[in-house]
């Protein structure tokens, strides 16, 4: 077992209509002026922003409003918001949406109270001294950066997405109405679990000598999300099956899945990233294409590990050759995907890759074959290669 630091301010707020208390959770925050950031119309049309305003205005918090939002969120608009947040005087900042919301929310948190460019974060050149203050209003179970330390930005010119972790970004409060998602798209919803269950995968395959109870929450959490992501594909209105979804997106992305680890593999991530910012496929979407090519070309350097993640999340009888066992959990994992319409192959995100957009994404993955990835194999470049042709 790894020594570990587990750290979690968030305050939550979880059940029906608790999205009506933003007023006062605000108000607790003894804040002048808040930017309320959000995505496209459907917080409009749902008639969420209307309540959000009502509730700001009983409360007499003044407000000032920024939508746009795009998956993958674009550099451009954190240069606009906090152009904005300057100009106005906030400081407060509520997201409202998803986790590209949240996490564009956190890099205008990071602009207004840091000197330079805020990109400079995301590059890895230099690091963050302090973020404005964030709520949440959470309409998508997926990211899990309503909890999380963690944020991922898209810059524009180079297509190049990348991440950037520090607590200072933790939000104050996170608002979770599982009613809000009832109108996701199923598409956007089975993106989600995909998502959420790879925020655990990717810490759960690692090599650390574990502790029981952190494998038995994250297995817990994994066939939890497996269970209830089949409901929600012939029952998209379930109230608890949205529930539970919703919140293990929180607990899959707040460190508990990681305690006591070494911190986990996250090559998928890194692969997912480069093609998220290239082709701007959804995040869990791309997760699910690449996962199984990842997994074969890495699993007999830690057999033991995939073996027990196909017993304990499947049910998968163990084998005598562990490598039979990892295999069907792996093929389970992958029938799953395909059961709730996600893509196991980037052909399949409607993506037919070339030889030289590969190579392109293998050099961009390996910061330029400066770097590797993951933990249960360590990727450089030619392997990182090779998974994008596997996954191809």
């Amino acid at each position: 077992m790894e020594n570990f630091t587990f750290y979690t301010p968030t305050k939550v707020v979880f059940g029906k209509d608790s999205d009506r208390q933003v007023g006062n959770l605000i108000k607790e925050q003894n804040c002048k002026k808040v930017l309320v950031h959000y995505g496209g119309e459907s917080a409009r049309k749902s008639g969420l922003l209307d309540r959000v305003f009502q509730s700001l205005q009983e409360n007499d918090i003044e407000y000032v409003q920024l939508g746009g939002v795009v998956p993958n969120p674009h550099l451009s608009l954190v240069y606009e918001g906090i152009e904005l947040c300057k100009k106005e005087g906030v400081d407060f900042i509520l997201a409202v949406g998803g986790g590209s919301v949240i996490d564009s929310a956190k890099a205008i948190g990071y602009g207004m109270t840091n000197d330079g460019d805020v990109w400079d974060f995301y590059a890895k050149k230099r690091q963050a001294t302090a973020c404005l203050p964030i709520g949440t209003i959470l309409t998508i179970a997926a990211a899990g950066s309503e909890m999380s330390d963690s944020s991922v930005i898209t810059k524009e010119e180079g297509w190049l997405k990348r991440g950037y972790s520090s607590n200072y970004c933790r939000a104050k409060f996170a608002i979770m109405n599982p009613e809000l998602t009832y109108t996701l798209p199923p598409y956007q919803t089975a993106s989600g679990c995909a998502d959420i269950l790879m925020h655990t995968m990717e810490r759960y395959f690692n090599r650390a000598e574990n502790m029981d109870m952190t494998d038995g929450i994250a297995e817990a959490l994994m066939r939890t999300v497996i269970e209830n992501a089949k409901t929600l594909k012939v029952n998209p209105t379930s109230y608890n099956a949205r529930a539970e979804v919703m919140w293990a997106g929180s607990l899959s992305h707040n460190g508990l899945t990681g305690c006591g680890t070494d911190g986990g593999d996250w090559a998928s991530h890194q692969l997912e990233h480069e093609l998220g910012g290239m082709f701007d496929v959804a995040h869990g979407a791309g997760l699910a294409a690449i996962w199984g090519s990842w997994a074969r070309y890495v699993y007999e350097t830690h057999v033991e590990r995939f073996a027990q993640f196909a017993v304990q999340v499947f049910g998968i009888e163990c084998d005598t050759d562990l490598k039979v066992t990892a295999l069907k959990g792996i093929e389970a994992m992958e029938e799953f995907y395909r059961y709730i319409d996600m893509p196991t192959s980037v052909h399949e995100l409607g993506v037919d890759l070339t030889d030289e957009q590969i190579d392109e994404l293998a050099l961009k993955c390996s910061f330029g074959n400066t770097r590797t990835i993951g933990v249960i194999k360590k990727l450089g470049l030619e392997d990182i290669r090779k998974i994008y042709q596997m996954a191809r």
